[in-house]
């Protein structure tokens, strides 16, 4: 990283961090001020310095090394005892579980006050270590039931102490029951239409709880490759309207988060579906952006991986996401439809 007039992406990227006091971005680099000899944290609540003097480095043992000190304000020495912390705490959650380790008690393994933890924890992976424990119990039950065990044994192998709190877990998460989820959609009805769009043939299809699939020259036999055992209803009044919210969001790229989506992935994945939906309409991320802002700032690889998994074109906005060069990168319906709703939005 360099502040020469020859800026990298890199740099751009880092400063404009600063700039917002970008919490994502806490770990990944500190910012040195070379006029006043201190390094601090990108999220640092101090005055920004000018841009002049500053250098960007890849660790606090970097910036030491080029003669700067910790900031007394923002404490970025803290950064590695932190993520100690969260290492710590992450392995007691997977090994131990719900009623077992309490906030206090990993407050107290890891040497923090509750309150404190709670915020380290949270701003380290997106989550409270409560609602990350809720989310890795619903992500064993969904790979139980991937494999072939019944309901009742997921529930338990998740360990839930009874049905019902998998079930009460589960409402509004999932969508589609979780017998359903794990036989390709048995017991559920999903209405679908493939309609001529201004960019090309799209497949819509929408349980009762939303949209479940959107994708370009895909048809009715693709669908039921996805869901073989659900109910494939073309069309119908009930599915109308929603059709025609979703056609509207695909001509006229937006803000189309009021479009209900019955979807599911793994923690991880639904993290970054809800970050790509943060994104505004005109505006893109890199993939080291968007792991960043997950919480898990050295899995941009994963972050890929999960952008690709993406089942809900446009309205996940997975188009917004480009490579930490500027370019493009990849689509899994081509380029010239990114590039065209990129256009729309007026990023190109």
């Amino acid at each position: 990283m360099t502040s020469s007039a020859n800026e990298t992406l890199a740099d751009t990227e880092a400063w404009r961090a600063v700039l917002d006091r970008d919490r994502a971005f806490d770990g990944r680099f500190v910012t040195g001020v070379h006029s006043t000899g201190i390094y601090c944290r990108p999220s640092c609540a101090a005055r920004h310095p000018r841009r002049e003097n500053v250098r960007f480095y890849a660790s606090a043992a970097e910036a030491e090394a080029a003669g700067l000190r910790p900031c007394k304000r923002c404490r970025p020495g803290d950064i590695a005892r932190d993520e100690a912390a969260v290492a710590q705490a992450l392995a007691l959650l997977r090994e131990e579980g719900e009623g077992v380790v309490t906030l206090g008690q990993l407050a107290a393994e890891t040497g923090y006050s509750p309150a404190h933890f709670q915020r380290v924890f949270k701003r380290a992976i997106g989550l409270s270590p409560a609602a990350y424990l809720r989310a890795l119990k619903l992500e064993r039950a969904g790979e139980a039931l991937s494999e072939g065990a019944s309901v009742t044994e997921a529930v338990y192998a998740a360990g839930y102490g009874a049905p019902s709190r998998f079930y009460a877990a589960s409402e509004g998460r999932m969508g589609m029951a979780p017998s359903a989820w794990r036989n390709g959609g048995a017991g559920v009805t999903i209405r679908w239409a493939v309609v001529a769009t201004s960019i090309g043939r799209m497949l819509v299809a929408a349980t009762d709880k939303g949209v479940c699939r959107l994708s370009f020259d895909e048809g009715a036999d693709d669908l039921a490759r996805r869901f073989p055992r659900a109910e494939l209803r073309e069309g119908g009044a009930d599915f109308s309207d929603l059709l025609a919210q979703v056609v509207a969001a695909v001509e006229q790229p937006g803000d189309s988060r009021a479009i209900p989506l019955d979807v599911q992935g793994t923690a991880f994945q639904e993290a970054v579906w809800r970050e790509l939906q943060r994104i505004p309409p005109g505006e893109t991320r890199s993939y080291a952006q968007i792991a960043a802002a997950v919480g898990k700032p050295g899995a941009v690889r994963a972050a890929g991986s999960a952008n690709g998994a993406n089942n809900v074109a446009v309205l996940i906005p997975c188009h917004r996401v480009v490579r930490s060069d500027g370019t493009l990168g990849g689509y899994a319906y081509g380029l010239d439809i990114k590039r065209e709703l990129l256009r729309r939005e007026g990023r190109e």
